[in-house]
């Protein structure tokens, strides 16, 4: 025995001595060892990188703190059209809760036919509380605790953005964990990660199940990720699909999950998912994609709404539910069953949810959310403070947007620019005989119009709503701020220019019912020749001032410029903030570039009572605890005589009513307003009433004639987006223009332009600085040149009709006051033609006619 025991030991030592010394043993355990080490070494090099990275990154806030950009606040005044139910909606949208407490911004409490705002402690207001009540549908009263009654209360305003820089752009509403809903939880869970509450950050079946999915189908199919490592990939690591990310992924996970509570990583995860596009913003976040696809607040969310919330996780694009609603439903189910699985819910509940149509808010066009805009206001503010500032301090920067009328002004545009692309595409499409009875169609290509729309407040210099482009997403370029040749809307500061005459000291005074020839005429500047031509060279011989307007007559308009003075003509327009005219011809008919917030702002020398006012889009930046950082403010000029600015409005009115922009109101546009065409390269149309100026443009980029006129371009989107203006409360008090002293109304006779008496009944009415006014009445005897003029018609310049008394517009026309000019002629006027006037090549004034080009590079005649 103890034989054997030594054999076997020297056997066995023997052995071990054979292997210790095989140097291919030894060599794999070296290879081993170093693999470990190398192993260890990379597991604790990137563990420690990331525990570094991680503590870095949740160092301060989750989510990077931002300035906010608010909306200008809504404005409840007594006699305003508001039923109690929409106040509490603008209160719920802006952030105010039913019960009090529940939200730092706020509270309101319904009171039957009243309402209590109770601002909170981070609200825009200083905590003053208001009542306001509400009797057949308009506010009767407001009441505050301390003020007593109040004319107007200033609601809280809506957050339109986070300040951001170049590189982002998205909307995010930060909510805690208690504050999401178990439905969502229960929702996201089942879908996307059912152990979350279980594992340690990583599943490790799902993970080898997965992997073996894509193996046997040779693709990727199957994604092993939980909701921690989504969350690592999203906050640290970029979204290339390799192993070693993967593995980094996993680490990170891993590491997450030893520094948070799964409610806190929940958190995390709730207010960073991707799900979808709003317009050019990523919607980012449970809260914000509530608000974003049912108008509501994340607490509300009902089983499907959280279940197709849930669903956009996988592929918020290819499951967009307004693109691809069939695609939305059918993921949306599969979320359902996930519930039922997991037993969030029953079969009888799921049933019912099913069974449930996608009741989605409507789309929200991606001009109402107004990036242009926004990207004005960051210009704006950054040029004024320091960025990092702002956005460290979370400072609140409220704006002057309206956001009713921004919707408006969405829906406008988008509606118009499609009429606008019809015609285009009419123009271009071409019909050619490519055999018998057979027929090619064929479209040109070509640049795709563009579009701006600039509204402001013409008595606070306040831009209220601003479309920069048909599609941010597309083109960042902001066109409300791009120069363009303003065409036929720079015409009435020639006009105005010549009214100025009543009051400068001219020897000649110039009046709306002052002749001036529309010829073809040659003008010379300098060494240069101008030669305008008016359109399809009709001419219409001596016309009244106001006639000349109306029709946009081309060859008058710079006639009358030339008597005025050029230099006079573009002195007034450099005042009013046209800063490239020069005094030449051109000039006259729109030449020279502006933005359309410049011409906005030029014309609110005519729509407030001569007075310019520089546009402002931001009204103050406030610290977090509502002190004032910086005020902005608009910028006073008198330009005009507020007298001056009166008649010119009046005479802008006829362009209205019976001008070249009457298919404003033709479109159902009937409250009174005054504006003006205009055609260059491009269509535009400026226009304003009592309480609202607005300015459209329409185009191409590359400056190609667009060969459409502005009454068939932009007017139809001003008088679209009017339309819309007038039923929001604010807006809808639309009144005539206000009359100052020194301007009186006179009665002419249609057909002499004298003043009326009763034996010349057809009359109209026309504004005049008093002591310019006609002397003459039309009955009035001027020995026989006076007897013949009666006659035969008399000394009938072309005058047009104005609104009948009841609002209603008369058939448009310089037409109409020669046909009845003519049944007045005699036998003897009939043979000798001698009835002044008389233009059978007179056009209906009803559209404006399409322009072509004239000598002055592509200005169209009007």
């Amino acid at each position: 025995m103890a034989i054997k025991l030594k054999i076997a030991k020297a056997r066995s030592g023997g052995k071990n001595r054979l292997l210790s010394r095989d140097p291919i043993v030894r060599i794999a355990l070296l290879a081993f060892l170093s693999a470990s080490l190398v192993v260890v070494g990379f597991f604790a090099y990137w563990y420690v990188k990331y525990d570094r990275i991680i503590e870095q990154r949740f160092r301060g806030p989750a989510f990077a703190t931002a300035a906010k950009i608010f909306a200008a606040p809504p404005v409840v005044r007594v006699g305003s059209k508001l039923p109690v139910s929409e106040i509490a909606a603008e209160l719920r949208h802006a952030g105010y809760s039913e019960k009090e407490g529940e939200s730092l911004l706020g509270s309101y409490r319904l009171h039957g036919g009243s309402i209590e705002v109770l601002p909170g402690p981070e609200s825009y207001h200083s905590p003053e509380a208001a009542t306001i009540t509400v009797a057949d549908g308009a506010v009767s009263a407001i009441n505050s605790r301390s003020a007593g009654e109040l004319a107007a209360y200033e609601l809280e305003p809506q957050m339109l953005a986070s300040l951001f820089d170049a590189e982002q752009r998205s909307k995010r509403q930060l909510v805690k964990y208690d504050d999401i809903p178990k439905v969502m939880v229960e929702a996201v869970t089942a879908i996307e990660d059912r152990r979350f509450f279980q594992h340690g950050g990583v599943n490790f079946m799902r993970v080898v199940e997965a992997a073996w999915i894509d193996l046997t189908h040779q693709r990727h199919q199957q994604g092993g990720s939980t909701i921690t490592m989504q969350l690592s990939r999203a906050f640290f690591l970029s979204p290339e699909k390799t192993f070693k990310r993967k593995l980094i992924e996993m680490l990170i996970a891993v590491e997450l999950e030893q520094k948070f509570s799964k409610q806190q990583i929940f958190e995390f995860y709730a207010n960073r998912v991707d799900l979808g596009q709003r317009g050019s913003f990523t919607i980012s976040g449970f809260a914000e994609g509530s608000r974003s696809y049912f108008n509501k607040d994340l607490k509300d969310i009902t089983l499907p709404e959280a279940a197709l919330l849930a669903g956009l996780i996988q592929a918020p694009s290819y499951l967009s539910p307004y693109r691809h609603p069939e695609r939305a439903l059918d993921r949306r189910n599969t979320v359902i069953e996930s519930m039922v699985e997991t037993g969030a819910i029953t079969r009888a509940q799921a049933d019912k949810a099913k069974a449930t149509p996608l009741k989605l808010a409507p789309p929200n066009v991606e001009a109402s959310d107004a990036p242009y805009f926004v990207d004005m206001v960051r210009d704006t503010v950054v040029g004024k403070l320091n960025e990092r500032e702002v956005n460290e301090q979370e400072y609140r920067i409220y704006t002057t947007l309206d956001p009713g009328l921004q919707r408006a002004a969405a829906q406008a545009v988008e509606t118009g620019i499609k009429l606008v692309d019809d015609q285009v595409t009419k123009m271009r499409t071409h019909k050619t005989k490519v055999g018998k009875n057979k027929f090619e169609t064929t479209v040109a290509p070509g640049p795709q119009a563009q579009v701006a729309l600039v509204a402001m407040d013409p008595h606070t210099g306040e831009i209220k709503a601003l479309v920069g482009g048909r599609n941010y997403g597309a083109s960042q370029l902001n066109h409300a701020l791009a120069k363009r040749p303003t065409g036929s809307i720079f015409k009435p500061f020639v006009y105005a220019a010549a009214m100025n005459t009543a009051l400068d000291g001219s020897t000649t005074v110039i009046t709306p019912t002052s002749l001036v020839a529309d010829q073809p005429s040659t003008f010379s500047y300098g060494d240069q020749i101008y030669e305008p031509r008016n359109y399809k060279e009709e001419y219409h011989g001596d016309v009244t001032v106001r006639y000349a307007l109306a029709l946009s007559l081309n060859n008058a308009t710079v006639k009358l410029a030339e008597e005025v003075g050029y230099d006079k003509v573009a002195d007034l327009a450099r005042s009013a903030g046209i800063a490239s005219v020069k005094a030449t011809p051109a000039m006259a008919l729109g030449a020279y570039d502006a933005t359309p917030v410049d011409m906005t702002a030029a014309y609110t020398s005519f729509a407030n009572g001569g007075v310019r006012l520089s546009p402002i889009f931001v009204n103050s930046v406030r610290s977090s605890k509502g002190d004032v950082i910086v005020n902005f403010g608009t910028e006073k000029k008198q330009v005009l005589d507020p007298r001056i600015a009166f008649v010119m409005t009046n005479m802008l009115e006829g362009v209205m009513n019976f001008g070249t922009a009457y298919g404003v109101r033709s479109r159902g546009f009937a409250a009174p307003a005054a504006g003006k065409t205009g055609s260059s390269h491009d269509g535009w149309f400026a226009g304003y009433t009592s309480n609202l100026l607005c300015i459209v443009w329409v185009g191409y980029d590359d400056y190609s004639d667009i060969r459409l006129s502005g009454a068939q371009t932009a007017a139809p989107i001003w008088a679209e987006f009017m339309k819309k203006a007038v039923t929001l409360p604010q807006y809808s008090d639309v009144k005539p223009f206000t009359q100052p002293e020194g301007v009186i109304d006179v009665q002419l006779d249609k057909i002499t332009n004298r003043l009326a008496t009763p034996s010349c009944p057809d009359d109209y009415t026309i504004a005049f600085v008093a002591g310019t006014e006609p002397r003459d009445t039309c009955d009035q005897s001027g020995g026989v040149q006076g007897f013949f003029s009666r006659m035969f018609g008399g000394n009938s310049e072309k005058a047009l009709p104005p609104a009948s008394a009841d609002g209603n517009q008369q058939p448009p026309t310089g037409v109409q006051a020669e046909e009845e000019a003519k049944k007045k002629k005699s036998f003897f006027g009939k043979i000798i033609g001698v009835f002044k006037g008389d233009s059978s090549s007179q056009k209906n004034d009803k559209n404006e006619p399409a322009p072509s080009k004239s000598s002055d590079s592509g200005t169209p005649p009007q």
